[in-house]
């Protein structure tokens, strides 16, 4: 998904997507007004309960409705009433969108050199300083606009402009878990030790993702977050804690 303006309105449509699914199409680049809309969407057509239908994926800017039918004479049918669902509820999502009643999710996050490999090249990239960028960082307005690459993976828009940096060109073979990165104007929190080629700049205690919780990930689409700057020693003791509660040993030491 591009970020570049268009010279017309995008015109919202629904296509389909395969055998078994149908899209809501409500922009074609990274619009935080249509990725509210597009979440809007997601819960209503959830609260439908429509028979057939096996998952709803509200995207940064799409809805997509997964559905299973026995014959095709089904499948037809199923698809033209999802195409009228999305249509109905687009045009009759509410103003305001529920998550934004909620407080944000606050996320605690070690930005010491140590836990920040990449702080530096973004502060020369920006012409910022290190604490600016830190600061910035931390006064953006965060939005998970989806969730998607892993369990637990959000994708959270709202970075101020002033942190546009691109991907790293080569990226890492191993990222820690916990790793707090930004690239393309947004921010992601690792939940694993994966591959990753986003800007790692700072590191959060916390769990982001645990099958044996309910719900098992911190962050959910539509969530507002809070990155919230602690120290090392404040990442050493909650880091901890998180482990003790889980039964796993501590992950308190820098990367690799």
């Amino acid at each position: 998904m591009v970020t570049s303006p268009r010279s017309q309105p995008f015109a919202p449509r629904v296509v389909p997507v395969g055998d078994a699914a149908v899209m809501l199409e409500l922009a074609d680049a990274i619009d935080l007004a249509a990725n509210e809309r597009a979440q809007r969407v997601a819960a209503m057509v959830r609260v439908a309960e429509v028979d057939g239908v096996t998952d709803v994926v509200g995207a940064i800017a799409t809805v997509t409705v997964h559905f299973s039918a026995l014959t095709a004479d089904q499948a037809r049918s199923l698809r033209a009433r999802l195409h009228d669902l999305l249509l109905t509820a687009l045009h009759h999502a509410p103003g305001t969108d529920a998550s934004d009643e909620r407080p944000p999710v606050a996320v605690p996050v070690c930005y010491d050199a140590a836990f920040a490999p990449d702080l530096a090249d973004v502060a020369t990239a920006t012409g910022l300083s290190a604490d600016e960028v830190v600061r910035l960082h931390v006064a953006s307005q965060h939005r998970v606009l989806m969730m998607g690459f892993a369990p637990g993976f959000a994708y959270i828009g709202g970075l101020d402009a002033r942190l546009a940096v691109p991907r790293r060109p080569t990226p890492r073979a191993r990222l820690d878990a916990g790793s707090v990165a930004i690239a393309a104007g947004q921010t992601a929190v690792y939940p694993f030790a994966t591959p990753g080629g986003w800007n790692v700049i700072g590191r959060t205690p916390l769990a982001m993702f645990d099958p044996a919780r309910e719900p098992p990930s911190v962050l959910q689409a539509g969530d507002r977050v809070a990155f919230v700057p602690i120290d090392a020693a404040a990442f050493a003791r909650m880091a901890s804690e998180a482990a003790s509660a889980a039964g796993r040993p501590p992950r308190g030491r820098a990367g690799r």
